[in-house]
């Protein structure tokens, strides 16, 4: 068999691996969309590096866009096949898919609009809101811990990922003359003392592990817990310069864990009296998938929900839905935390508040996840002083802030954590994606201090045979 890598190589979006087996079948593992990449990050991802149709089954690691995003272009170009996940990721996935077709149609939209005006041919969405729906019908729901078939001679099956509700990392066995091989894919790994997901699962050896780096050299924040912190931007943003403390978040996970942490500081009677908005939807409807799976949880929450029902709720806590009660807050003076996606500030509605709101020096803007490099986001948390929003120029006089504790990707220590289950000896090539290439240079070295001496870092659309 074979294996291409057409996303998330040599860069941390758009996860997209094929496999190509001696019959022919093939089967590729997510269809993420590209983000954060500035200019290219339209054309990356209307180009797969494949031919959709070609394509007989998908194995989906979890919701995130990242790694679910292009499903609905994947099945307008013809794909046919089967598309299986979790049951928590197939409900998020479909929540996420019909927001995002939402934002392709309307930012395509604006644009032709622009392109009218220039006499540029206009632009199709990526894909449609039907697509996102026809994308659906093809999945199937598969528990934790079952093998199952995939296809001739295949086989696979999730463990948790410890990542968000329902991420799994898959695991194959495919037989082929006889012989038989074993591939993991990591999805993305989580942290082994997540404040509300069970931590990762070990899982059997494999021959060929592809596994993510997002923070392979680098550790999270553990000194200062992310209540202390959000405590301090708190005070800081709101009670000392009455201003406005605007938080991009992402819609599954970490607005959750915001919200879990806000919680936990009203029942230590240190939250203070404010106003506390979710701007999102997305989020909302994220926020009661994400409950009803409570299983999923670790033993801590599960023992904090004996006494507290509901561990994502609080005093002063209000649900932005439509766009008008969006944009009243930018008419509200006072001070206010702002919770809204995207995580990475590059589309939704926090990057409107973050427009309106950036000029002012009472105001902070504090980055809660990983942010591409060339996304908006990134742009602020390496100092930038102009930024343009919308084709406008901003000055940047909001302080910028960033809590470093709060990724839901686990940092270098919870990565070789998660490889502490393989023999190091049988596992003949480690590939490691998602992750920026320099990070992953650093963490290649420390991979083959730890015996794993067949270390590849993939170029995109990189193919190689195993066996």
């Amino acid at each position: 068999m074979k294996i291409a890598f057409h996303g998330a190589a040599r860069t941390v979006t758009g996860s997209k691996h094929l496999i190509t087996l001696q019959n022919g079948k093939k089967i590729l593992l997510d269809c993420g969309m590209f983000q954060g990449l500035g200019r290219e990050t339209d054309v990356a991802n209307r180009e797969f590096g494949f031919v959709s149709q070609d394509v007989d089954v998908m194995i989906l690691s979890h919701a995130h866009i990242d790694h679910s995003g292009l499903i609905p272009k994947l099945v307008s170009e013809g794909f046919k096949g089967v598309i299986f996940c979790t049951p928590a990721t197939m409900d998020l996935t479909a929540v996420l898919l019909e927001d995002s077709a939402e934002i392709q149609e309307d930012e395509v939209k604006y644009e032709n609009k622009r392109r009218s005006m220039q006499g540029l041919p206009y632009l199709k969405p990526l894909y449609t809101k039907d697509d996102a729906a026809n994308a659906l019908a093809l999945f199937r729901k598969v528990e934790y811990g079952l093998w199952f078939d995939v296809t001739d001679g295949v086989q696979a099956m999730y463990t948790d990922a410890g990542h968000i509700i329902g991420s799994a990392c898959v695991h194959l066995k495919v037989n082929e003359n006889g012989k038989e091989t074993r591939l993991t894919f990591s999805g993305d790994v989580g942290r082994y003392r997540d404040v509300i997901l069970k931590s990762p699962e070990v899982f059997p050896q494999a021959d060929y592990v592809v596994m993510e780096s997002t923070y392979g050299n680098s550790l999270h924040d553990e000194n200062h817990t992310t209540p202390d912190q959000l405590l301090r931007w708190i005070e800081k943003a709101c009670l000392q310069k009455k201003g406005k403390l605007i938080m991009p978040a992402f819609s599954v996970g970490r607005t959750q864990e915001l919200l879990f942490a806000l919680n936990q500081l009203e029942e230590e009677k240190s939250l203070p009296d404010l106003d506390y908005y979710v701007d999102s939807p997305l989020s909302i409807e994220a926020t009661e998938v994400v409950k009803r799976y409570p299983q999923y949880f670790n033993k801590t929450i599960q023992q904090i929900m004996q006494t507290d029902k509901d561990p994502f709720t609080f005093k002063g806590l209000k649900y932005i839905r439509t766009v008008e009660q969006s944009k009243m807050l930018n008419f509200q003076d006072g001070p206010m935390v702002i919770i809204s996606a995207s995580g990475m500030a590059d589309a939704g509605r926090v990057k409107h508040h973050i427009s309106n709101n950036i000029e002012s020096s009472r105001n902070t803007i504090l980055l809660t996840g990983y942010c591409e490099p060339h996304s908006l986001g990134g742009r602020l948390m390496a100092g930038e002083k102009e930024v343009h929003i919308y084709g406008v120029e901003h000055q940047v006089h909001a302080e910028i802030g960033a809590i470093r504790s709060m990724s839901a990707h686990g940092d270098y220590e919870d990565l070789c954590q998660w490889l502490a289950c393989q023999d190091p000896k049988k596992v003949k090539k480690l590939f490691l994606v998602h992750g920026e290439y320099p990070v992953q240079q650093d963490f290649k070295q420390r991979l083959i201090k730890k015996g794993f001496a067949d270390v590849e870092i993939p170029e995109r659309h990189f193919e190689l045979g195993l066996g």
